[in-house]
């Protein structure tokens, strides 16, 4: 089975489609299948996203790049640093 990487957006949406179908009456697995995904994948995504809207996940990703960003960036200033240390202290 190909592997789809479904954006964000797309996922709340699924999740809101079987919030509707659930209680005309169909089953987790029937309401899961409707949308594509396993249901492995549906409590998954359930479990990151469920209590998410669409621009509170944007938001999230946004926030997490950034996140992402700053590590990298005190990553680089740490080594930076140590590096200058071991060349003040004379050791070439």
């Amino acid at each position: 089975m190909p592997h789809k990487n479904h954006k964000p957006e797309e996922i709340v949406a699924k999740l809101r489609q079987v919030d509707v179908l659930l209680p005309q009456g169909q089953s987790v697995a029937e309401a899961v299948r409707s949308i594509g995904v396993t249901q492995f994948t549906y409590y998954r995504w359930r479990k990151e996203y469920g209590a998410l809207k669409t621009n509170e996940v944007k938001r999230l990703k946004e926030l997490e790049k950034e996140n992402e960003r700053l590590r990298k960036a005190v990553s680089d200033l740490t080594l930076e640093k140590l590096i200058l240390r071991e060349a003040a202290s004379g050791n070439f």
